[in-house]
């Protein structure tokens, strides 16, 4: 099997993250997966009201979460669904502004090892599909028990 093919859907992924992650979307369904892909996978942020920093400006730490669990969506659907798989760095770097509505983060899997996967995400919104925020990241994937 080619460590590039994902072993879950996203479908599966949010299912995964309901049960060991209920924190992250609360009553909400905020982030998402909504594509998992050889190499890859697409998130989504619906970003409304209570993203919004003054200025009616998707915040910072919600485009950060969102790149969080692109890198972690990434690692569950390609090295399998261990809960213990962490990020180890995270970089952001904001292009524009971004405001309420879905946010997609196109993440891709640039290298991915036995213990570590690196990554990248582009997030994009509105219908010219601009670029609001490029991150990359490390995760850290636990031994095989």
């Amino acid at each position: 099997m080619n460590a590039m093919n994902p072993v879950m859907t996203a479908d599966e992924v949010n299912t995964f993250l309901k049960q060991v992650y209920p924190q992250l979307n609360d009553d909400f369904s905020d982030y998402l997966a909504t594509d998992v892909f050889p190499g890859g996978c697409t998130v989504r942020l619906n970003a409304g009201e209570r993203h919004l920093r003054p200025g009616n400006t998707v915040s910072g730490p919600s485009l950060f979460t969102l790149a969080d669990i692109g890198g972690y969506v990434c690692v569950l659907s390609h090295a399998g669904p261990d809960a213990l798989s962490v990020t180890t760095n995270l970089n952001i770097n904001f292009m524009r502004k971004a405001e309420a509505g879905p946010i997609d983060g196109h993440c891709r899997i640039l290298k991915l090892g036995r213990s570590l996967m690196v990554f990248d995400i582009a997030m994009t919104t509105g219908p010219e599909k601009l670029v609001v925020a490029h991150a990359t990241g490390t995760y850290s994937i636990p031994p095989k028990r």
